[in-house]
This record gives structure tokens, C-alpha cells and sequence, in this order.
């Protein structure tokens, strides 16, 4: 026995009376030792009832366990697979695109790799997702009593939104300061613009960033592909945000919301659940090119990939005058070789399309992982204001800034 070994002089200081109800419970909860040693409990202990129900006491406190937490449900985002009673409905007046500085809604797919699945999610948008868009305007043909916008209306619509949110034009010195509250050693708040342009989600993201009261201005960061055109990227996102740009430094842009911008009434941006599928499109690189045999289209592929190269291309980098060297370069060459080693190959298809519509120029071939363009038997040199300055303040005063890149 446990307490037959405890001299009895030091049994009332080993032992008290908390420790003997514990060895009284050990002994009696197992069989084992009950039984095998047939322990008896003292007079002093009380014996305890087995149907014995402390909670039923009503001066019984239940002691409270510190491991205990509530925990919260985790989160589930939503599943395509998920349909609502009414479909989301969104006024921004122009089509949902996946990405909107990416695609040309004037060129026409010949055809789609899958059948018409809306990334949004089956009904659940108003909007039906053609295998490009889901257009503002329905498709299909309605009855004569339907009211349809047609694109004037639409265009004057989100003219009057964004003179209305944009309000009185910034100072010169409201300008510099929004400016400098952006630069990174100020803030972190940055929006990534990558190889997929500006996309739908991203105007969620950005009005996320406008909803601080102290982030009237956001900064952009446009890498890869993209900002081959970057006055694109600044109309586009001028156009879908209904913000303006105050700042511009290479690839970093400044994107001011507005004096009349206020968060809770933001517009309502439905967001895609997956990236869609893109559709087919013509091919870019034909079998010969126009006017030209079989034969002399392989000794001008065989030529271009022998040409020293323009430039080289970084993986993410800022090509924002890549279409100003290809020009000078047409002026004493005729084929022009560019080295995109380490690029994807969706990647090098997107430049050649847009230096053909750009600078404009024929592409040759893009084999080897380069990029060959020829300019063509009549070219002429094209002289516009296509391009902005790579460093803009839109401002007068505010030439000076120093940008934190």
C-alpha cells in the first residue's frame, strides 16, 4: 500500500486531505488495484456515489476549461458550383473582360477551345459570357418594346461618373503631396500590373486600396508584356476606374481616385472564380509571307535569326521602349532580331502582335526563343505622339519630384 509505506509521524505533513480524495479516486476508477489489493477506504474520506451528479447541485460551479476556445467556422470561398436565387447584377456600363488591356475587341475569335462556361459562375450574373465578354448589352435580339443602350449613351454615362467622382481639378500642391505619400519608403500600398495586363479583379483590388481614408492615391507597378503600350494601360485604367493618373515614372503609375470618391459607394465589381479559356484566334506566323515565295521566306527566317540582336529582353521587365528602338532600327536594317530567352511562349506571341500593330512591322518568326520582324518592302517611318514622356508629373510645378523606384 501507498500509504502504509508513509511513516505515520510525517503522514499529516505528506499527506492532506486533497491528496487522499486524489489517491482515493486513483485507487477506486482502477479495477486493477482495487482489486488486487482490496483497498479500503478510511472513515475520514466519505465514500462517493457513482450516479453522483455534481451538475445537479445548485450551488455546483462547473470549472471552466482554459483550453477551451471558440473557434470560428473557416473561411469558404465561393464555389462555381454555387447558384443564387437572383443573379448578381452590376451597373458598371461597360463589357466584363478578363483583362482589358490585353484583349482587342475588335479583332474576332474563329473559334472557342470550350464550350461558353461563364468564369463568373453558372447563373450567377445577369450578363451573358459570350467565350470573350460579358457585354453590357444583351446579345440577343429582343422584342421592340426592349430597351437597349446603345454605345453613345454608354460612353456618356461613365463620362458624367467620372467627372462627378473626380471633381475639381488637383493643385499643383495637392498634387506633389498625394505623390510623395506614395513613394515606397511612405507606403506599401502597391497594385501589381503583370503579364496578364489589367484584369478584371484588379478593380476590386484597387477600390480595396481607395477605401483607407488615408490611400487617395495608389501605386501601380506594370511589368512583362503589357507595358509595351503603356498609354494603353493609362486609358484603360483611367476608363474602368473612373480614377485619373497624376504621376507617371517608367512602369510606376499614380492613381488618384477623386475628390468626390466615397467607399461605401463603390461600384459593385462581381469577381471571376477562375481564368477563362482562351479562344482561338488566327495564326500570326503564316506559312509565307505576303508577296513573298516559299524560298525567300526561309532565307529571310534563316537571315533574321542570323542578325545580331536589338536588345534582350528580361523575364517581368519594363519594354516600354522597345517599339521606339525598333523603329530607329528600321531606318538603316531590315530585319530587326530580338532576344527573349527565358520568356514564355505566350509571352513572345503578345510582343509580336503588338509591334506588328504598333510600330508597324511584319513579324518573321519566333523560333529559338527570339523574336524576328521585318518592316516591310514600302516602310515608312511613323512619327506621332503615341508615346508619353517616360517620366510625367501632369503637372507643371511638380517636375522636380524625386521618385522613390
Amino acid at each position: 500500500m501507498l500509504i502504509s509505506l508513509i511513516p505515520r509521524q510525517n503522514l499529516h505533513h505528506s499527506l492532506s486531505l486533497s491528496s487522499i480524495l486524489l489517491l482515493h479516486r486513483h485507487f477506486c476508477t482502477s479495477s486493477k488495484l482495487h482489486s488486487k489489493y482490496s483497498f479500503i477506504p478510511p472513515p475520514s474520506i466519505p465514500p462517493q456515489n457513482p450516479n453522483h451528479n455534481p451538475s445537479q447541485n445548485p450551488n455546483h460551479k462547473p470549472s471552466r476549461n482554459p483550453d477551451f476556445r471558440t473557434k470560428k467556422p473557416p473561411y469558404r470561398p465561393p464555389s462555381s458550383l454555387e447558384t443564387v436565387d437572383k443573379p448578381l447584377q452590376s451597373k458598371l456600363p461597360f463589357d466584363f473582360r478578363y483583362s482589358y488591356t490585353e484583349s482587342n475587341p475588335s479583332v474576332k475569335p474563329i473559334g472557342l477551345r470550350e464550350p461558353k462556361y461563364s468564369p463568373f459562375g453558372p447563373g450567377r450574373l445577369s450578363r451573358e459570357w459570350t467565350g470573350v465578354c460579358a457585354p453590357v448589352k444583351s446579345p440577343k435580339v429582343r422584342s421592340v418594346d426592349g430597351e437597349v443602350e446603345d454605345d453613345s449613351k454608354l460612353e456618356e454615362r461613365r463620362r458624367v461618373i467620372r467627372e462627378k467622382l473626380l471633381g475639381d481639378p488637383l493643385t499643383d500642391a495637392e498634387r506633389k503631396i498625394l505623390v510623395d505619400k506614395c513613394q515606397r519608403s511612405k507606403t506599401k500600398r502597391q497594385v501589381n500590373l503583370g503579364r496578364d495586363g489589367l484584369t478584371h479583379n484588379m478593380l476590386n483590388d484597387i477600390h480595396n486600396h481607395w477605401k483607407e481614408s488615408d490611400a487617395e492615391a495608389i501605386r501601380i507597378k506594370c511589368m512583362g508584356v503589357p507595358t509595351v503600350d503603356m498609354k494603353n494601360i493609362c486609358t484603360q485604367l483611367e476608363d474602368k476606374t473612373y480614377g485619373k493618373i497624376i504621376h507617371r515614372n517608367g512602369g510606376h503609375l499614380v492613381l488618384y481616385r477623386g475628390r468626390n470618391y466615397k467607399p461605401k459607394k463603390r461600384p459593385f465589381i462581381p469577381l471571376m472564380l477562375w481564368k477563362p479559356q482562351e479562344p482561338v484566334y488566327p495564326r500570326l506566323i503564316k506559312t509565307t509571307i505576303e508577296g513573298l515565295s516559299i524560298e525567300e521566306t526561309k532565307q529571310m527566317r534563316k537571315r533574321g535569326l542570323a542578325v545580331p540582336a536589338l536588345t534582350k529582353l528580361a523575364r517581368n521587365g519594363y519594354y516600354g521602349n522597345l517599339v521606339a528602338m525598333v523603329r530607329d532600327a528600321f531606318i538603316v536594317e531590315e530585319l530587326v532580331r530580338i532576344d527573349c530567352t527565358g520568356l514564355d511562349k505566350s509571352d513572345r506571341t503578345k510582343l509580336g502582335v503588338k509591334l506588328r500593330d504598333l510600330v508597324p512591322c511584319i513579324p518573321v518568326t519566333f523560333m529559338k526563343e527570339q523574336i524576328v520582324v521585318w518592316r516591310g518592302p514600302s516602310y515608312q517611318p511613323v512619327e506621332d505622339d503615341f508615346y508619353r514622356t517616360e517620366r510625367q508629373s501632369f503637372g507643371k510645378s511638380v517636375d522636380d519630384l524625386v521618385w522613390g523606384s
